[in-house]
């Protein structure tokens, strides 16, 4: 005896399921099926950084590509250029469309726009910025220079100094604990002294 169900199993199981199930459902499904095309897109090298590449191609064609630069062209430190990126996040953040059909719903659509506004500052930053990590290393570099703190060694008075202080503060703790270790002990004395009598 065979058994043929009918070919509408699938879709009697949906109609008898509660409602809010069902969307539930469905939104992981789509929410799978995003994620699935986004890694498939980066894996093929036409992800969000290949967009990036492609702007910034076109830029460079349309003469762009200069317009940020500087009379001074150094070589910045990564920690300031980390700091324009985070900076840059901040400012993309809040430029972003609050959408929730394009983010998502609660702190999931949160945590998306979060990451897309990562991602523009550092691709921003290192691209060139906007001139906070150059600006904000000259003037270090500056103040450094007019301080005469730019390449100098530290200080052997300094050392010594330092030292000083630590020993100093080894002192008046370890001297505290032996003063309240002197105090328990001479009490646990008087405990045992009227435990004998």
């Amino acid at each position: 005896m065979a058994i043929s169900p009918p070919s509408d199993l699938v879709l009697d199981v949906v109609k008898a399921a509660n409602p809010a199930d069902v969307e539930v459902a469905q939104a992981k499904l789509a929410a799978n099926k995003a994620a699935f095309a986004a890694t498939s897109l980066a894996e093929n090298g036409s992800g969000f950084g290949a967009a990036f590449s492609a702007l910034n191609s076109a830029a460079t064609q349309a003469g762009l590509a200069n317009a940020n630069t500087h009379s001074s062209p150094t070589k910045v430190p990564q920690v300031y250029r980390k700091f324009e990126a985070m900076m840059m996040q901040n400012f993309v953040k809040n430029m972003l469309p609050s959408s929730e059909t394009l983010y998502g719903k609660g702190s999931a659509g949160e945590i998306w726009k979060g990451m897309m506004a990562e991602q523009l500052g550092n691709t921003i930053a290192k691209n060139g910025g906007v001139g906070i990590a150059e600006k904000m290393y000259q003037e270090q570099v500056t103040k450094m220079r007019n301080t005469g703190a730019i390449n100098s060694a530290t200080n052997e008075n300094d050392k010594k100094m330092a030292l000083s202080a630590v020993t100093d503060f080894q002192r008046k703790t370890l001297a505290a604990t032996d003063a309240s270790d002197g105090d328990t002990s001479i009490t646990n004395q008087n405990t045992l002294t009227s435990q004998k009598a």
